[in-house]
């Protein structure tokens, strides 16, 4: 399926690699033709060249062999320069700055703010205003990721120890899938990434419910004691006592569109497997399957579906 480009970080790598593609096209074809030609038509190895014979040879080399490649290349050569400087992050200030941590095998995505209060954590969802510059602070905990969202820019590697910084940014509203570029273990092909651009207001709405802790659940409290007991080791609900990092923070999981970081959409019936049994649905993830008595098991499934 073609993807159309949607941001203008996308724009630029695609009209570069349109303008490869044609160049390169016609210069397969010339070669053909010039392959054909010589089958065709083979060299005479039996009468001597003459010195008229070896200068036509010698301007052919040159033409084909220096002059076109060089007024093929060197054009390509600026224009690539001048795409790398395009998306450079460093070319202007971003509107917002969010970090991206790849794990195996999810995204942890965190919105930063100069004020300390209004930063947030979520995962697998990247939300951005349209028309905004969004700055990406990219890093990994274990192994080497990779970003990547076609529509709407090119891949940066996330890199245990270190940060590499991209930014990206929507021209249009809608919905952009995403994908770990680099082989990163068992389950690389479903480390998914949804990236939902919005209207700045629609945005700003989002970011605020994302902000506030998870509502307290008088109707299914028993629900909230046993995530408490069972997940609480391994996962963060702001509000609770449950403040752990190994897995996803989980205080607005109701909210989000998929589970398994793009795997499943998110619905009652696909929460309710990946509570029960994930290695079922995601061989090798790092949530092991938790025992639970049936009881337990239903009420975490009605508690989380109240997190939204």
């Amino acid at each position: 399926m073609t993807r159309i480009p949607a941001g203008p970080g996308a724009e630029r790598i695609a009209d570069l690699f349109q303008a490869m593609t044609i160049l390169g096209t016609i210069v397969f074809v010339i070669f053909c033709g010039a392959l054909v030609w010589g089958l065709i038509h083979p060299r005479d190895t039996v009468l001597r060249p003459t010195s008229e014979d070896d200068r036509r040879r010698t301007r052919m080399i040159l033409l084909f062999g220096a002059v076109l490649p060089a007024l093929i290349l060197v054009p390509l050569l600026f224009w690539t320069y001048g795409t790398l400087a395009a998306i450079d992050p460093r070319t202007r200030p971003a509107d917002l700055v969010v970090d991206v941590v790849g794990k195996q095998w999810w995204w942890e995505i965190r919105y930063r703010d100069t004020v300390p209060g209004r930063t947030f954590t979520t995962a697998n969802e990247l939300h951005l205003p349209v028309g905004k510059r969004v700055e990406l602070r990219l890093t990994s905990t274990d192994v080497i990721h990779s970003f990547w969202v076609p529509e709407l820019q090119g891949k940066t590697d996330l890199i245990p120890g270190r940060e590499n910084v991209a930014w990206i940014e929507a021209s249009r509203a809608g919905e952009y899938g995403g994908q770990c570029a680099e082989y990163c273990g068992v389950q690389h092909a479903t480390m998914g990434l949804l990236v939902v651009a919005q209207s700045e207001e629609d945005f700003e709405r989002w970011a605020a419910s994302q902000r506030a802790a998870a509502p307290a659940d008088t109707v299914n409290a028993q629900g909230r004691e046993a995530f408490l007991r069972a997940c609480g080791y391994c996962h963060t609900v702001r509000g609770t006592t449950a403040g752990a990092r190994m897995g996803p923070d989980l205080t607005h999981l109701a909210s989000r569109r998929t589970l398994g970081a793009g795997l499943l959409l998110n619905t009652p019936g696909n929460l309710g497997g990946w509570i029960a049994n994930p290695q079922a649905l995601k061989p090798g993830t790092r949530m092991p399957r938790v025992p639970m008595s049936r009881d337990d098991f239903r009420l975490i499934h009605l508690y989380l579906q109240t997190l939204r």
